[in-house]
């Protein structure tokens, strides 16, 4: 229990009683200014109070993260929704489906037994540790099976590690001293939730060993710093310096179990990376459709602003469509709120205004008149539809799985999203002009028809 600090105590201590005294004569002056002077309801307590509502309304609001599972039968969970998610797109783009392949892989990783393996590595030109001195060093009242690698090259086009090495249980990665840049960023790699430790052999070292070891904690990240072994380079010290590896070793269904989650997360975060490369695909093609329309409709309207079609990805059609794409099972509500919301952002940061300018100049290089006013106006909302539409895609990319969405979230990312789709676009800027003239040429051979 907090001792209450007694009156007496208090008043031994001048310097906080004046601290309290100017504090409070601040405060009821305050109150008497805002109350009587600028007759403000309540005074200083209405004024706290509002300026608490204004910080509570203006908090950053969270993005949806993703809650990782904590067991595999959650992981298991969440890759058979990934292939759900891979077939309903294979269906809806009328492709041969491949799940057989892919439960393959899921099966392997559930199915995965025992014993324990371990993977001892070192880099090109570094002397391993004989196998049989590991063996007895890692030895114990379980079965293990030992897997000593290849030398790593020291020059590669890749630093990420083999397959087979990412698949074992626990990894020992011999260092050379002092430490090459490609050590350094092979160590990059390694994956976050897989048992690694790091050995040195200071029996190699010519010169000061408190030197070279306080160098080479410093060129290490933080991660390895408490797992780094010293080695002096005899067999008899292997057994003690490798005790945290045997300790792991002692629980093998607990080893099995977190690696099995480990692999499960990678198949995952794999799969993920496939199915929105599948999704933009898909999307590109109906995005593509959808602006060439939008901007016929504009051609067609009479009337002379493109702001009444700003949300032009609001199609009901195409918002459907990408809502099927993404498996985002909402609201046709939602979808056009959201929409709103975009379209809004990229009007607002002169999406429509950079387009007619750059359609402009392009006007005056060809001197003709194919740039009409109506015709023009077309493809600056072809364009506004092409950067409202993948920064919708981005935002349902973020936002799949999630059952219902943050729209109050959506408006403050929205001028983001926003930004870096138009900034995308405007890369792509020469290829839209090509999808524009062949466009105009059809708009061309429909009237003259």
């Amino acid at each position: 229990m907090l001792p209450v600090p007694s009156i007496g105590s208090l008043l031994a201590q001048p310097r906080l009683l004046r601290g309290i005294a100017v504090a409070g004569g601040g405060f009821l002056v305050a109150q008497w200014a805002l109350a009587d002077v600028f007759h403000v309801p309540g005074g200083g307590l209405g004024l706290l109070a509002v300026g608490g509502g204004i910080w509570w309304l203006s908090r950053p609001a969270k993005a949806p993260a993703f809650q990782s599972p904590a067991s595999v039968q959650g992981w298991l969970k969440r890759c058979d929704a990934v292939l759900d998610q891979f077939d309903a797109l294979e269906e809806l783009a009328g492709t041969a489906a491949s799940r057989d392949q892919r439960q393959r892989a899921l099966d392997q990783v559930v199915e995965r037994s025992g014993p324990l393996t371990v993977a001892v590595v070192g880099s090109e030109g570094v002397a391993l540790p004989e196998s049989k001195s590991l063996q007895q060093a890692l030895s114990g009242r379980h079965a293990l099976n030992l897997c000593v690698g290849h030398p790593l090259p020291s020059v590669s086009d890749s630093w990420a590690w083999p397959l087979t090495i990412q698949q074992q249980d626990a990894l020992l990665f011999i260092l050379p001293l002092p430490l090459r840049a490609a050590d350094l960023l092979r160590l990059q790699e390694v994956p976050l939730r897989q048992p690694a430790w790091l050995a040195v052999n200071r029996a190699e070292l010519e010169g000061d060993w408190d030197a070279a070891h306080q160098a080479l904690l410093a060129q290490l990240p933080d991660r390895w710093h408490q797992r780094l072994l010293v080695w002096d380079g005899s067999p008899d010290q292997l057994r003690s310096l490798l005790l945290p590896i045997r300790q792991l070793l002692q629980q093998p269904n607990l080893g099995l179990d977190l690696t099995r989650q480990r692999l499960l997360e990678a198949l995952h975060r794999d799969w993920q990376a496939e199915l929105e490369s599948l999704r933009r695909q898909r999307f590109r093609g109906l995005l593509q459709r959808s602006q060439w329309l939008v901007a016929g409709a504009v051609v067609a309207s009479p009337l002379p602003s493109t702001d009444l079609l700003a949300v032009a990805v609001g199609n009901g059609l195409m918002l459907s469509e990408m809502g099927s794409i993404w498996g985002c099972r909402w609201t046709p509500d939602v979808l056009q709120v959201a929409a709103k919301h975009l379209a809004a952002a990229a009007l607002a940061q002169g999406v429509v205004e950079w387009s007619g300018q750059a359609l402009l100049g392009l006007a005056k290089l060809e001197g003709g008149s194919w740039m009409a006013a109506g015709m023009m106006q077309g493809l600056s909302a072809a364009y506004l539809t092409r950067v409202v539409g993948v920064s919708m895609a981005d935002w349902m990319a973020l936002n799949a799985g999630v059952a219902k969405p943050d729209l109050e979230l959506l408006k403050q990312q929205a001028p983001l999203l926003v930004a870096k789709a138009s900034e995308q676009e405007r890369l792509n800027w020469q290829g839209f002009l090509q999808q524009a003239g062949r466009w105009m040429q059809g708009q061309a051979s429909a009237k003259t028809a």
